[in-house]
């Protein structure tokens, strides 16, 4: 939450700062842009690493660029694409996600890959350049973007590989993870770590290879093998993703997480989940039986939106679940959201 104390502590410069705000004459977060300016204000006086400039500097500009790319399109939602830039066009993996692009685009979603080759590559082209978002990265052997989202005004340069990261999920509302190297690894576990700690919203996480191929089954048979028996993660992670060697259940199981789940929304102490359709008092009874055990204290029970969400004006008109979650088991979590959406009649 913005604090109203947070100041540079000179009469002067805070005037200043405030006079910049009121000329921006953003009615949207005032407090907050006083925070940004009043930051940027405070490294000036302390700190002398032209370093430090640098990265925030460009971290800022990154940022800002990507959100004005994506502003026109929030609207829609949009699915991240991983998978290797080496992968060949003759490689069913590579068919396999031109084809998932493209019946994504068909379902009305847009696609994110990095705007390299390979896996990249065919996504962007099975999406097509209207419904593609490329997040390219500079790297000391320049990565070209690939010709299906290259000079397209969705296209992105970030020097970051953490801003860039940033915008894969800030961005999107499920991912598809094909098989690759480092890279696509990295993304993988970026992301189910994120779910698996509450640092992004519920999400599809969908690891899709060729059939006959072993890829990710293996490296989920070592998970199984050698994570969960030393207790470094529980048998309830196993529920944050969904393997396939299918086109078709890969987007399936995408559509049905959103067939009634809409959005996550956490108001103080409550965790709001909304939906396009109200729960039934069957439904809740269930839950409140079956999944009682991710609850901090008190009961699951319907809602109207909650003051904040309606003086934000955000989706008044949506039922809601509403709960005291315990933020911990985010697997189950994603459990339950799976359960009332095949669940909703």
């Amino acid at each position: 939450m913005p604090n109203s104390n947070y100041n540079v502590g000179d009469p002067q410069a805070d005037q200043m700062i405030q006079n910049l705000v009121d000329f921006c004459g953003n009615p949207t977060a005032p407090d907050l842009l006083k925070e940004i300016l009043t930051t940027v204000v405070k490294m000036g006086l302390e700190h002398k690493d032209r370093g430090d400039f640098k990265l925030t500097n460009n971290t800022l500009k990154e940022l800002r660029h990507a959100y004005r790319v994506f502003l026109p399109y929030r609207a829609k939602r949009k699915v991240v694409i991983f998978g290797s830039a080496r992968t060949p066009e003759s490689d069913p993996s590579y068919q396999m996600a031109l084809e998932t692009a493209r019946t994504l685009v068909e379902k009305g979603h847009m696609v994110i890959t990095g705007a390299g080759g390979g896996i990249m590559e065919a996504a962007n082209r099975g999406a097509g350049r209207e419904n593609s978002f490329g997040i390219n990265i500079r790297l000391p052997k320049e990565q070209r973007a690939n010709l299906h989202i290259e000079g397209d005004s969705k296209l992105m340069q970030f020097k970051y590989f953490f801003t860039r990261k940033l915008m894969f999920i800030k961005e999107s509302e499920a991912t598809i993870l094909f098989p690759g190297g480092f890279g696509t690894l990295d993304e993988g576990f970026e992301n189910l770590t994120l779910f698996q700690t509450g640092k992004c919203m519920p999400r599809p996480i969908i690891l899709v290879e060729p059939k006959n191929e072993t890829y990710w089954e293996r490296l989920v048979r070592q998970i199984e093998e050698e994570l969960l028996p030393k207790g470094y993660i529980s048998s309830i992670d196993m529920n944050l993703f969904h393997i396939t060697h299918s086109v078709e259940d890969a987007v399936q199981h995408l559509e049905d997480y959103y067939r009634h789940y809409h959005s996550l929304r956490y108001v103080k102490e409550y965790t709001v989940l909304r939906f396009t359709k109200a729960l039934s008092p069957a439904i809740v009874e269930y839950l409140n039986h079956e999944f009682r055990d991710i609850l901090l204290k008190g009961d699951f029970q319907t809602s109207e939106a909650l003051e904040p969400e309606k003086a934000q004006n955000e989706y008044p008109s949506l039922p809601r679940l509403v709960f005291q979650f315990n933020k911990h088991y985010f697997g189950r979590l994603n459990e339950m959201i799976l359960w009332i959406n095949r669940n909703l009649a």
